[in-house]
Parts: C-alpha cells; structure tokens; sequence
C-alpha cells in the first residue's frame, strides 16, 4: 500500500488514541470511579469513567486483532478479562487502575503499529473475520477509529461536567509510524 495512505491512517486513527490517553491521564481520582455521571449506556445500569474507558480499549483491542472469527480467539491482557462479551452486562471484577488502563493503551498502540507496519491492499480488501461486523478489515479500521472517538468525546463531556477541563484536540498522532 502506498506509504502515504498508510502514513494518514496512522496519523488520525493515532491521534484517536492520543486523545483518549489525554483523557485518562486528565482524569483525577475523585472522577475515576464516580458513578453519579455517566452516559447514555444501551447494556450497563453502572457506568463510571474507569469503566467507559476500559470498554474502549477492549474493543480498540479486539477489533486491532487478526484471524479473531469469534469471541473465543480473543484474549485481552492480564489483568483484563473478556467480561465485555458477556451477555448480561456483567462488569469486570474490580475497577481498573489508570495505571492499567495506560498499560492496555500502549498495549493497543503497540499492536496498532504492527499492523499498520504490515499493512497491504490485500489485508485492506479481506473479510475482517466477525461475523456481526461484517466488513472488512480496512472498514473496520475505520469503525474502530469512530468507536474510539466517540467513546473518548464521553470521557472529556464527563471531564468538563465534573472537573470543568478537558484535554486539547490533537491533529495527529504523536509518534510517527514505525518508530514507536
């Protein structure tokens, strides 16, 4: 593929990802577990900011992966758990550290730029493999990319509703492709 086209995916799916790492680090720890405010949720009662951003990174996670055709050829990180896919909504164990949640972003990052450093027409036009995302893989790439921004404009609405700040817009990924 050309490394142009490669070099803008990597720009703006990372600047995505920067952005909700500018969240989580602007989250003080009186907000990180608050579950007064939360948004809208179509599957859970308890929605806290730690959780919200969890559930980004899983996904961001899960959807970066290859040769996954099912929820069973998936498997988050430790600590992490495949709680997401649970169909009652149960939340994970515990909540999550910021700590942790950094860790699983770099872990995300990390895996973006594998796949972006093997990046191909062909990869592009292949079947994405899950099966009620049926797209492929360079549609759900982009998919991926909304569900992050979406999920991170939540995080800075609950950041200026409890905090009155959030972090600055970023036009482009920190990190150059290929060298982080």
């Amino acid at each position: 593929m050309d490394t142009t086209w490669k070099a803008i995916i990597w720009n703006q799916f990372g600047a995505a990802v920067d952005m909700m790492e500018a969240a989580v680090r602007a989250c003080p720890d009186e907000v990180w577990g608050d579950f007064s405010k939360k948004p809208e949720w179509k599957k859970k009662d308890v929605v806290g900011f730690w959780y919200l951003a969890y559930h980004t990174l899983f996904f961001l996670d899960y959807y970066l992966s290859e040769k996954v055709e099912s929820e069973k050829d998936f498997a988050p990180p430790s600590p992490f758990t495949l709680s997401e896919f649970d169909p009652e909504g149960a939340l994970p164990e515990r909540v999550y550290t910021k700590e942790e949640l950094l860790r699983y972003l770099d872990h995300c990052r990390k895996k973006f730029g594998r796949l972006m450093a093997g990046w191909t027409e062909e990869r592009a036009h292949r079947l994405s493999g899950i099966q009620y995302r049926d797209m492929t893989i360079a549609e759900l790439l982009l998919y991926n990319m909304r569900h992050v921004q979406h999920h991170t404009a939540q995080l800075n609405l609950l950041l200026r509703q409890s905090i009155d700040s959030a972090p600055d817009w970023v036009s482009k990924a920190k990190v150059k492709l290929g060298t982080g």
